[in-house]
């Protein structure tokens, strides 16, 4: 787009020049201005200033022109109705004129040139035109915005044994494949096609790449295009190429067509601050009635993804446009060991690298964010002059990612160290001691790249589908573990710790009103959705419950948090002698790993000499 745009300004300059040119001759053909009177030629005449003069009479007239040289170096010009006078006025002041024949018109300057300059700028400008639309493609056509911008892919490679970890989705999507490959054998049966499938699911969890994977399996044609690219500052643009996406793809049915990111034009209709978008929801039109409108898209099938369904149009979800919603989960531990191996596959490994560990320690990441931690981990391989990956560039490249770059160089004081380290060992135990929250990987008061002054860190050992209510209270329990260690230890508290208990009145507050995890309050759901303005809903939405019911829910988050408190408080006065133990040795290391702290936690002695050979 960049050179298009060089490309064009350079034309426009070449045309500018050009016409420049053209007026600049036109003047000097149309005659030269007079800039002297016959008054101010004579007392020029008076006063001796005039030192020659030349006349030019007109062949039927005895109108001219005269020329006159003054003694200042100046030339001036002015038109007479009778050249014989002026002529025998200039020899009686002694001036002898030099009479010559005026120029003539030339019919070539008059008449053909014009004709001539306007043909050369019309064949410059269908020239410029068919040099853009032949080398630039749809990108590159000047003003041509209604055309589609989607890219077309003939030869795409990626096949469904490139996607690792999505078993589920990939069996799924079989029958999408089997469809574009022998539509025959579905129609002999009276079997539809599926007009469209939606891939919904957390960002990097793979949709993209599970819509190439499709295409290059069925080896058709695959159009790509983001949901922003149908959106343009011109009314109609959108619907216009919405039109011109789908006529190019039934040139080439059997095809795929992919919308990436489709919330961004398919959104909610009529919905949000300051009502709906006439031109987004232009385009959200056209959009329906190419998927199953009156017109007939044989052999196109339309791949979504996004990560937004709840703010979708219900017109657009509806069987006949999106037949199938596929949800892309995030992988599980199986998954996860599937998707290191991918990315581990160019990366030459340490035979210390255990890929299942790995896996087992990421609970919760996606796709994208495994192949981001082994890419920080070749690149702190690189940086150590090494030409392999070992284990601990993973694990340190897994705590950068999680929690952030260590701060190692900041300085703190003494006093500030000795909070941070009990504030984290009253973490650590809570962590250990919870049957459901544990157990420790590292405990650190390194500060953190996200302004946390220590850190630490769980290691999940198992995959969870949904959460209990007595993990929910162990969370909140590990969370205020930190202020009440300061409580405890210095009799007073700090502002480190408010992370922490923003995070346990949200997990409170969710229990009460979207769970229904009180028995006070009952199962009943009170989630405002305050956000919801923002993701395509009203406006001016009813509250779902009473100013009473509020109240009733503020009292009951306090006692879940005051309960939980209590149960937490009376657990590391439990093991207070850990937690002084557990802060001496972060005074020491900066940081401890699972070993260590198991150790202090089992009563081991402690052996400086140990813990450093271990580390």
């Amino acid at each position: 787009m960049n050179n298009n745009r060089k490309n064009l300004n350079a034309y426009f300059v070449i045309i500018f020049v050009l016409l420049f040119l053209a007026a600049w001759m036109f003047r000097g053909l149309n005659g030269q201005e007079t800039d002297y009177t016959r008054g101010e030629l004579r007392e020029a005449l008076k006063s001796g200033k005039v030192l020659e003069a030349v006349i030019q009479p007109n062949k039927e007239t005895p109108t001219g022109i005269v020329r006159v040289a003054l003694s200042s170096g100046e030339e001036k010009i002015l038109y007479v109705t009778d050249v014989k006078e002026v002529e025998a006025e200039l020899e009686s002041f002694g001036i002898d004129p030099e009479i010559r024949d005026i120029p003539r018109e030339n019919w070539f300057m008059t008449s053909m040139f014009p004709m001539l300059l306007v043909l050369v700028i019309g064949v410059f400008f269908f020239v410029m035109m068919n040099s853009q639309n032949a080398g630039g493609g749809s990108n590159g056509k000047m003003m041509n915005f209604g055309k589609s911008r989607a890219r077309l892919s003939l030869d795409n490679k990626t096949t469904l044994k490139d996607v690792a970890g999505l078993q589920e989705e990939k069996e799924e999507l079989d029958e999408i494949i089997n469809f574009l490959k022998e539509p025959g054998k579905f129609t002999k049966v009276g079997a539809r096609i599926p007009k469209g499938v939606l891939l919904e699911g957390a960002p990097g969890t793979g949709k993209t790449l599970l819509a190439k994977a499709i295409a290059g399996e069925a080896n058709v044609p695959f159009f790509s295009i983001s949901g922003s690219d149908f959106v343009e500052m011109f009314v109609g643009v959108g619907a216009s190429r919405v039109r011109d996406l789908f006529a190019d793809a039934k040139k080439h049915s059997p095809c795929i067509v992919f919308i990436d990111e489709i919330d961004a034009v398919a959104r909610r209709r009529g919905t949000g601050m300051g009502g709906g978008h006439d031109e987004r929801e232009q385009t959200l039109n056209q959009l329906l009635v190419e998927m199953d409108g009156f017109g007939v898209n044989e052999g196109i099938i339309v791949l979504a993804a996004t990560n937004r369904v709840d703010i979708l149009d219900p017109a657009i979800l509806r069987p006949g446009r999106f037949d199938r919603k596929i949800t892309v989960s995030p992988p599980d531990v199986r998954g996860r060991k599937e998707i290191l191996t991918v990315h581990a596959k160019n990366k030459p490994l340490a035979e210390d690298v255990n890929l299942e560990q790995i896996a087992q320690t990421t609970a919760g990441f996606t796709g994208a964010d495994l192949e981001n931690l082994m890419n920080e981990a070749a690149i702190r391989a690189a940086m150590s002059d090494r030409a392999f990956v070992k284990q601990e560039d993973i694990k340190k490249s897994f705590i950068k990612v999680g929690i952030g770059t260590e701060k190692k160089s900041r300085v703190i004081s003494d006093k500030e160290k000795k909070i941070t380290a009990y504030h984290e060992a009253g973490h650590a135990i809570l962590f250990h001691v919870l049957p459901d929250v544990g157990p420790v990987y590292t405990v650190s008061i390194i500060p953190t790249g996200l302004g946390a002054a220590g850190y630490t860190m769980p290691l999940p050992e198992k995959d969870e589908m949904f959460m209990t209510k007595g993990k929910m209270l162990q969370e909140i329990m590990v969370s205020l573990g930190g202020r009440i260690a300061e409580e405890i230890i210095f009799d007073d508290i700090t502002t480190g710790a408010s992370s922490d208990i923003k995070k346990a009145t949200k997990v409170a507050r969710r229990m009460v009103t979207r769970y229904g995890m009180s028995d006070n309050i009952g199962v009943i759901n009170y989630d405002d959705d305050d956000d919801e303005v923002f993701i395509g809903r009203d406006l001016a939405h009813a509250k779902s419950h009473s100013e009473l019911v509020s109240g009733e829910i503020d009292r009951e988050v306090k006692e879940i948090i005051d309960s939980c408190y209590a149960k937490a408080k009376a657990i590391i006065m439990e093991h207070e002698e850990v937690l002084h133990k557990c802060a001496e040795l972060l005074l020491e290391k900066e940081k401890i790993t699972r070993e260590e702290f198991e150790g202090l936690m089992e009563g081991k002695p402690y052996e400086p000499e140990d813990f450093f050979k271990e580390s």
